[in-house]
């Protein structure tokens, strides 16, 4: 990707401060990744090292390159909804997705995360994701399976997700 002219940063700046960009397109922008919208609103990130994130449209997010090697390694979501795709073929390294209630974390997969009423709802539609609290022991979802990860110190349950539970978090998100 060609680096941003001093004008180009100034604009986006600019563009970012008056709400004109959201939240999450500045540190996308920042982790060399391609930036697109939907049809449906959502927008979508094309990352290097096989990193892909659709943000469901009005999430609150960061998505960032802690160890700058290149490609983003951690998504920051605060609201609303994103579905992850890491190609491990591609990507080094983990990826994780972390709330104010959870620690979604993998290898290579795709699972969609959504935040909503003090609730983080983690679901797996390929590979394996370990979801744990900040503090407590992790579970492990496969395809289909799910959880809901509340405050507190309860076990949590992992659950296969009914197909219109499925489709209706996938279908926010354009699948």
């Amino acid at each position: 990707m060609k680096a941003m002219s001093a004008i180009s940063r100034s604009l986006f700046s600019a563009a970012l401060i008056i709400g004109l960009l959201p939240d999450g397109a500045a540190y996308a922008q920042s982790a060399g990744c391609a930036i697109s919208r939907a049809s449906n609103g959502n927008q979508i990130f094309r990352c290097p090292g096989g990193v892909n994130v659709t943000a469901e449209r009005g999430a609150s997010f960061r998505l960032t390159d802690r160890n700058r090697d290149g490609s983003p390694d951690s998504l920051s979501l605060r609201s609303k909804a994103a579905l992850v795709d890491v190609d491990s073929s591609q990507h080094r390294g983990g990826f994780q997705v972390v709330t104010p209630q959870a620690i979604a974390a993998v290898r290579g997969t795709q699972w969609a995360v959504d935040v909503k009423g003090g609730t983080t709802s983690v679901l797996v539609t390929r590979g394996r994701v370990g979801v744990r609290r900040p503090a407590g022991p992790a579970v492990t979802l496969g395809p289909g399976e799910g959880v809901d990860v509340t405050r507190g110190t309860a076990a949590l349950t992992v659950r296969t997700w009914p197909a219109p539970r499925v489709a209706a978090l996938l279908s926010r998100l354009g699948q």
